[in-house]
């Protein structure tokens, strides 16, 4: 069972099928997998098949990659180093993609390079709002930072408040107890709708809940079978192929704001569901917290 976790929807992308993922950008939720790659809670093989597996369907998109004729028997210590070290933040997706590059190159995964995916252009935020111009204005100042963990502890808290600030101009809010959740729709960074080059449906949804109470606040997910975050279609409730909370909660501090990304796709077990599209239903994302309850619709079509 832990295997099909792994190689299906463990690593299942995150960050939109063939732009879910790129030389510069790979689904947060990935990170969970490479962390227990380099723990040793999953085997190498088991890694190795589920990032072989996202390649070939499109989920990942590797850049252009000549192999070489040098093969490797398996996977280098450095690569499993590098797993752990993008797990926890320290080094880039880049850098982790230079990873999985060097595993084809060697022969280790074994994946169609021909014809590689078209990759999109990361959206750029854009406003005229002050808040975001100093912010930006603050970035810059990170990269003067001489110490490697220091400057990357500096630019993760400002580029997610700038990610939230565009989320929270071009969103809808839904407010939930003490928590106000913002989506901004199907078709933006983040949030797509496509069916994978094998047929499978797959949705993918990003969320930004901001704290504005002076307590802080839980929002729990365990499992598929045990969360309090699905879809709905009147019908039937789909559970995620993946997600990234870790240790089945996310704590949003009082005054804060935390982003998070939900898999819909193929069903992983432990309580896991196959999303399927009916276009003459119309579908919800709901949340079923202890505090309030919400569905927003998603417009699927």
């Amino acid at each position: 069972m832990k295997t099909t976790i792994t190689t299906i929807a463990a690593i299942l992308l995150v960050g939109s099928v063939s732009s879910f993922a790129s030389a510069e950008k790979v689904p947060s939720w990935v990170k969970n997998n490479a962390g227990w790659w380099a723990d040793g809670t999953i085997s190498e093989s088991d890694f190795v098949q589920g990032i072989q597996f996202l390649i070939k369907d499109g989920l990942i998109v590797i850049p252009p990659t000549t192999i070489s004729s040098e093969t490797s028997q398996g996977v280098p210590d450095w690569i499993k180093n590098n797993a752990g070290w993008w797990a926890d933040g320290t080094i880039s997706d880049g850098e982790f993609v230079n990873g999985i590059q060097h595993l084809i190159k060697t022969s280790v995964i074994s994946v169609p390079i021909s014809e590689p995916t078209q990759m999109d252009t990361p959206k750029e935020t854009t406003s005229n709002d002050s808040q975001l111009a100093s912010l930006e204005a603050e970035l810059e100042t990170c990269s003067e930072i001489t110490r490697a963990y220091e400057r990357l502890n500096c630019e993760r808290a400002i580029k997610h408040e700038i990610e939230a600030n565009w989320i929270k101009s071009n969103g809808q809010s839904f407010q939930v107890g003490p928590i106000t959740y913002y989506w901004t729709g199907i078709g933006t960074e983040g949030n797509t709708f496509e069916t994978s080059p094998t047929g499978q449906a797959i949705l993918a949804v990003k969320i930004l809940a901001e704290n504005e109470s002076s307590d802080d606040v839980a929002m729990m997910c365990t499992g598929p079978s045990i969360c309090n975050y699905d879809v709905w279609n009147g019908d039937k409730a789909y559970k995620y192929s993946g997600m990234d909370f870790t240790n089945g909660q996310i704590v949003v501090k009082s005054g804060t704001s935390e982003i998070f990304n939900m898999l819909f796709g193929p069903n992983i077990g432990y309580g896991g569901t196959k999303f399927e599209h009916d276009p003459s239903k119309e579908y919800f994302f709901r949340i079923s917290e202890s505090y309030g309850s919400e569905s927003i619709p998603l417009n699927l079509g």
